[in-house]
């Protein structure tokens, strides 16, 4: 027991990952998250307004820092920065600004998961979970796709279940950068649309933008992506 006690004391990866889950945590329940509503952007616009027309890049920049981390600590409200990127820099820049900060903050959480915990930490689970992984790193684009392009599922997590199954950077960075296209062009269009309706006092809901044909729509994309795993098999089998 004594030598169990003094492994666990000694495992620097196990204690530097429980450190950053408590601060995940504390930052998830702060109420940060919170000043990111529309709320806060329409008390706010003018002066946010104000700060892109006179320092383009310097908004632009703070922009993608903010993205970065929020995507990176996995918190809250980045649908409202979505929003408020096509509100602010016009749907095409904001949907390019979104995807670079998006694309970054996973990829910084998919690098430090899989170097605490390594790139097949799935296998340690279990037979299941090994071929689990076996399947998704045989198939990790047409997956990856079909989890980005679906909205039903939590951006954090498809950023660490990559990592444990031992994806390969490049193929996460662009599925994940193509996988999020879609939904990120759909919220900065709508943002772009934001001005209007503030100024006639309106007030937008997210819920508004997700309509069931826009979600029908990102999941039958999602749908599409999985075709690619039975084409590749066909193709293994005819080659053998």
């Amino acid at each position: 027991m004594s030598g169990r006690a003094a492994r666990l004391r000694g495992n620097r990866r196990l204690w530097i990952g429980l450190g950053l889950f408590a601060a995940f945590l504390a930052l998830r329940f702060s109420g940060l998250g919170e000043v990111f509503s529309l709320d806060t952007l329409s008390r706010h616009q003018e002066a946010l307004a104000r700060l892109v027309a006179e320092h383009a890049v310097l908004a632009a920049l703070g922009y993608l820092a903010v993205y970065v981390g929020v995507a990176a600590l996995s918190l809250p409200g980045a649908t409202v920065l979505t929003l408020a990127g096509g509100f602010l820099f016009g749907a095409v820049a904001g949907t390019g600004l979104t995807l670079v900060g998006a694309t970054a903050g996973a990829t910084l959480l998919f690098l430090m998961a899989r170097r605490l915990f390594g790139a097949n930490a799935l296998d340690r689970l279990g037979e299941r979970a090994r071929q689990l992984g076996e399947n998704m790193r045989g198939n990790a684009a047409s997956y990856l796709l079909m989890l980005r392009l679906a909205p039903v599922f939590p951006f954090f997590l498809v950023n660490l279940v990559p990592a444990f199954v031992g994806v390969r950077l490049p193929v996460f960075v662009a599925t994940t950068l193509l996988g999020i296209l879609p939904g990120t062009a759909v919220f900065s269009l709508a943002g772009a649309g934001l001005g209007e309706v503030l100024a006639a006092g309106g007030t937008p809901e997210i819920s508004g933008v997700l309509t069931p044909r826009v979600v029908g729509a990102l999941l039958g994309l999602a749908a599409l992506s999985l075709l690619g795993i039975p084409l590749k098999a066909r193709l293994s089998r005819g080659q053998s």
